[in-house]
């Protein structure tokens, strides 16, 4: 009897989560200790919620959210100013080969979970979950 293997889409591997891991905390204490010297990041609290590594762990994707969902535009703005120096940084944190090159994103899980809230509470999903 043969096996068959399973043709699912493969996760990221463990390499991958915890470098994107140590790489998330490094830029969360950096933006907690005020490392990054830009007058935009200095006025916001800034959420680093997940950071994704490309499969040759080159790239670092960091998805952020300032606090209360406002300013975004800017804060990814001064983020991006600021890459050069944050690579850097990060560098020296995490030991790998290459430092790898550090992207910033929108982190929207935020608002799709209070999209799914509302649709969850809307009158038309709770006469459908009174008929059932």
């Amino acid at each position: 009897m043969s096996r068959k293997k399973s043709h699912q889409a493969k996760g990221p591997s463990q390499r991958q989560l915890r470098v994107g891991e140590l790489i998330r905390h490094k830029l969360a204490e950096m933006l907690a200790r005020g490392e990054i010297y830009d007058d935009v990041l200095a006025s916001h609290v800034v959420t680093i919620s997940e950071v994704r590594m490309s499969p040759d762990l080159r790239v670092a994707t960091a998805y952020v959210m300032p606090l209360g969902g406002k300013d975004t535009e800017i804060v990814l703005a001064a983020l991006m100013r600021n890459s050069k120096f944050i690579r850097g940084e990060v560098s020296h944190a995490v030991d790998l080969r290459v430092a790898p090159e550090v992207r910033f994103r929108e982190d929207e899980t935020f608002e799709e979970v209070s999209r799914i809230d509302r649709l969850l509470h809307s009158e038309k999903v709770r006469r459908d979950v009174e008929k059932g």
